[in-house]
């Protein structure tokens, strides 16, 4: 009998010993490389469900392990959409609102895959979290066209826009002066030709995205979105603090107008704090354009705003810039633990549109440029970092040089099961529901019926807990996958005993077994 009983678990042994006999499943805190590699037989991957608005150009690139060369097909593909069956990217734009349900077919030399693909044309988009690249955490100020188009081209050279990875986002300091027909923003001397890039981008099936901010001067003492001159004048000022505010003449129509000639996709938009009145206006701004853009607020939302903030914005910020440490070693730094396990007042507001945004992650090679380091993150942190990620139903946005990707951080960024759960079209974030000594237990319901549990070791020893399935709402006979290994553990009835090492997670997938099948244990 287990020495404590708490609620919905029973601790087993805080030692990583099981106390009875039952087998039980662990989690290794070494490097190991946990996801088996893809078959070469296609495997369709990426999200189930795709969100449109009416006469939007419509950009999707199919994503597809396996072996290459491979053939793509789309049956039930609606009219005003083209498929390259060479590239697997589909194009086009639909003239009116609907549900369009689709097959996607993927075929090469060692066999064929297909997927069910629902395309919702309506006014919402962004209806999973958004996935791709972020330029802030590796270049910060040293990004230019060049390395913007290399991290597009690693995208699909590494693979990972066969996983779903798919936006390309240039952070602060790209701004220039104003001009052009609009009296817009332009890029500066590291991004002479916007409109090329976002086309060359968009060429590759990917999406571009930038940065602005409605205040006069931004976080990095660049040009704003706002000024006190009508006319936009602007001068950069060594302290730039003082013009870190709204300024008396917006022109957020005019920035919107532009991007949306250049071909934007994505749109961060950061000052602090956000409100709803500046949130709107660029929302509609965006709108204007005849393109689907998302927008991102950063770095701060008032949670007690979020409900207005949500009917315009697509994502925001939940906390201030993240770190690429498991503590917080100072009051201004903000860790990955610290984030992560603080986000319980903000499960309510994320949904298919609307997403919570605990900030990058920062795996890889990171620094802030140009000088790079490894993540301080361990292994067994970085697995927790990606899960719980996940199990949040968090934009997941690299921050690294793609470019030196390692064998570890690209097994960690293409276990397509575990991107899974943040994709999942329910769009539920998960809920804390127990927290035993080091460990929080959390749990996420998916669109297909199945539940996602998430085992999170917070403290310094290997610990094992007990999980009471029935307590959970999970009673009866269950089928228990782990993701990160991507195999099935076995078939449980009410105890599922678990051992996660310091800082690690593991992440377990609960579904209904069949009424025939392996033993219960």
């Amino acid at each position: 009998m287990s020495p404590f009983h708490l609620g919905y678990l029973v601790v087993a042994s805080f030692s990583g010993l099981l106390l009875c006999g039952s087998s039980d499943v662990s989690a290794a805190a070494d490097a190991d490389i946990r996801t088996p590699p893809p078959p070469a037989a296609p495997r369709i991957n990426g999200p189930a469900v795709f969100g449109v608005r009416p006469g939007s150009p419509f950009l999707y690139r199919i994503p597809v392990t396996g072996e290459r060369p491979l053939a793509y097909s789309v049956d039930g593909l609606p009219a005003g959409l083209t498929l390259d069956p060479a590239t697997g990217i589909i194009t086009g734009r639909l003239a009116a609102a609907g549900e369009h349900v689709v097959v996607l077919r993927a075929e090469n030399a060692k066999g064929r895959a297909e997927r069910r693909f629902r395309i919702e044309c309506g006014e919402t988009i962004a209806l999973t979290p958004p996935m791709g690249w972020n330029s802030w955490n590796c270049w910060a100020q040293a990004v230019d066209h060049e390395k913007v188009m290399r991290s597009a081209q690693a995208l699909v050279n590494s693979g990972l826009a066969e996983h779903g990875w798919t936006y390309v986002n240039i952070d602060d300091t790209w701004q220039g002066g104003r001009g052009g027909p609009h009296n817009a923003i332009q890029g500066n001397e590291r991004f002479p030709d916007m409109k090329r890039l976002c086309d060359e981008i968009h060429a590759l099936g990917l999406k571009a995205g930038i940065y602005s901010s409605p205040w006069i001067t931004t976080f990095a003492g660049f040009r704003g979105g706002s000024s006190d001159d009508a006319g936009g004048k602007w001068e950069r000022l060594q302290n730039y603090e003082a013009n870190k505010r709204l300024g008396q003449h917006s022109f957020a129509a005019n920035d919107a107008a532009q991007l949306g000639e250049w071909g934007i996709d994505y749109l961060k938009y950061d000052w602090a704090p956000n409100d709803v009145e500046h949130t709107k206006e660029m929302a509609l701004a965006l709108r204007a354009t005849g393109r689907d853009v998302v927008l991102s607020l950063s770095c701060g939302a008032p949670i007690e705003s979020v409900a207005g903030l949500s009917q315009w914005a697509q994502a925001w910020r939940t906390t201030g810039d993240i770190w690429d440490t498991w503590e917080t070693p100072g009051p201004w730094q903000n860790s990955v633990s610290a984030i992560g396990f603080s986000q319980d007042a903000w499960t309510g507001y994320g949904g298919p549109g609307h997403w919570n945004d605990p900030d990058m992650l920062v795996l890889g090679y990171v620094g802030w440029g140009p000088q790079l380091h490894a993540t301080r993150l361990t292994p067994a942190e970085q697995y927790t970092h990606i899960s719980l990620w996940c199990m949040l139903s968090a934009p997941l946005l690299i921050g690294c040089d793609l470019d030196r990707l390692d064998a570890f951080t690209l097994n960690l960024l293409t276990n397509d099961e575990v991107l899974a759960v943040d994709q999942d079209p329910l769009g539920r974030s998960a809920r804390r529901v127990a927290t035993l000594g080091a460990i929080d237990v959390y749990s996420k319901p998916l669109e297909d019926g199945g539940t996602v549990l998430g085992f999170f070791n917070r403290g310094d020893v290997s610990h094992t807990v007990t999980a009471k399935l029935d307590r959970l709402g999970l009673g009866g006979r269950r089928l228990v996958r782990d993701l990160w290994r991507q195999k099935d553990v076995g078939v449980f009835e009410t105890d599922l005993p678990v051992t996660v090492e310091s800082h690690d997670v593991m992440l377990l997938k609960v579904t209904a077994a069949a009424a025939s099948g392996a033993p219960a244990k």
